[in-house]
């Protein structure tokens, strides 16, 4: 019999790396459900989807939702791009590649939980 997974037990502590750093941040907020979803941490408020992050430890890009001012802000900043997707619904990515890169990261994510939590997107947009 060959060798188990080593995701599926990452699965089972929660990550590892920056995703478990971001998944002990967001998890202490308030209404933050984390789910892992094709191949990412999902971070979602009620059943709004606010964030991702990839499962495996290689792959670093942080998709974050954001309001529109606070996307032109983030992409004005640097250290932000728009998503290659889904840039027009408010989404930006990040790439974390050190620990210092968590701190600017959870601001961003405060941000976009925040706007998630006031309700602002409409419901044909939740589920970009």
């Amino acid at each position: 019999m060959g060798r188990g997974r080593k995701l599926r037990r990452a699965l089972a502590r929660g990550g590892s790396g920056p995703a478990q750093r971001l998944n002990e941040a967001l998890g202490a907020w308030e209404g933050v459900r984390i789910t892992p979803m094709f191949g990412r941490w999902g971070y979602f408020v009620g059943e709004t989807l606010f964030a991702c992050f990839p499962l495996r430890e290689k792959a670093r890009d942080l998709w974050i939702r954001l309001a529109p001012a606070d996307q032109a802000r983030a992409l004005r900043e640097g250290g932000a791009r728009p998503h290659r997707r889904f840039a027009r619904r408010g989404w930006v990515e990040l790439d974390i590649e050190s620990p210092e890169e968590i701190g600017r990261a959870l601001r961003w994510l405060r941000r976009a939980h925040a706007a998630t939590t006031r309700g602002i997107y409409t419901h044909e947009d939740r589920d970009a």
